[in-house]
C-alpha cells in the first residue's frame, strides 16, 4: 500500500463573493522511499498541495490517507500527534529562533516528546551530524550561512525520525552553489530511506528527484 494517498483532493477559498478553486481533484499516490518533487507556476496550487499533505489545511472535498491513517478524520489533539509522529517540515524561510543555538533550535521539536534532556541532545547532535554541522554545534544562526542554516532547519525537520519529510521552496532563498549542496543532502537523505515531497519553481531540483508531479491550475497534468 502507498504511503500518501489522495484521492479527489479539492480546495476552495471564498474572497467575498468570488469562489477561488486551489485545488480542483487531484489524485496522488507517493510509495515509502519515493523522492517527489512537486512543480508549477505562482498559483497552480503546489504549496497549497503540500499544506494539505502537511495536515494543515483541511480539503474542501477529498480523502488524504498517510501512513495508514485518513488524516482529515483526526481530531484537533490526534492531528496535532499524528504531525509530530510522522511529519518533518522544511520552509523557504528557516525560521530558526535567534537566540537558540543550532543544536537548541533542532531540539525544539522533541519539546513535546517523553525523552530526557541528555536524549534530547544526543538524537539533535546525530541530525546535525547527519547534514554535516556536527562542529557546529553551539553557533547561533547568525554565525551560519544562508546555506548552513537550511541545513540545522533540515535537521530539525529530521530529528524525529518522520516518515515523511515535506520541503516548500527549501533552496528559494540560496545562491545556486549552496543550492546543489542543499538538495544534494536532500538526495543523500532520501537514499537512505527518507521519503521526500518537495515543492519547488527550479526545473533543476527536479532532477534530484525519481517523479516529478506538474500541476497547473489547481489538477495535475502529469505525475
Amino acid at each position: 500500500m502507498a504511503l500518501i494517498e489522495i484521492k479527489n483532493v479539492k480546495k476552495q477559498y471564498t474572497s467575498g463573493d468570488d469562489v477561488v478553486e486551489a485545488l480542483r481533484g487531484v489524485d496522488i499516490s507517493i510509495e515509502a522511499g519515493e523522492f517527489i518533487t512537486i512543480m508549477g507556476q505562482s498559483g497552480s496550487g503546489k504549496s497549497t498541495l503540500l499544506s494539505v499533505l502537511g495536515g494543515m489545511n483541511h480539503p474542501t472535498v477529498g480523502d488524504v490517507e498517510m501512513a495508514g491513517e485518513k488524516v482529515y478524520q483526526l481530531s484537533g489533539e490526534k492531528l496535532a500527534d499524528f504531525r509530530a509522529q510522522n511529519l518533518g517540515f522544511v520552509f523557504q524561510s528557516f525560521h530558526l529562533i535567534p537566540y537558540l543555538t543550532a543544536i537548541e533550535n533542532v531540539m525544539l521539536p522533541l519539546a513535546i516528546v517523553k525523552m530526557n534532556t541528555a536524549a534530547k541532545q544526543t538524537a539533535a547532535r546525530r541530525a546535525l551530524e547527519r547534514v554535516g554541522l556536527g562542529a557546529k554545534l553551539d553557533r547561533l544562526p547568525n554565525q551560519l550561512s544562508g546555506g548552513e542554516q537550511e541545513r540545522v532547519a533540515i535537521a530539525r525537520a529530521i530529528v524525529n525520525n518522520p516518515h515523511i519529510l515535506l520541503a516548500d521552496e527549501p533552496t528559494g532563498n540560496l545562491d545556486s552553489k549552496t543550492s546543489e549542496e542543499v538538495m544534494a543532502l536532500f538526495r543523500e537523505l532520501n537514499d537512505a530511506g527518507q521519503t521526500v515531497v518537495m515543492v519547488t519553481h527550479n526545473p533543476e531540483n527536479g532532477a534530484y528527484s525519481d517523479r516529478t508531479i506538474n500541476l497547473k491550475d489547481g489538477m495535475v497534468v502529469n505525475a
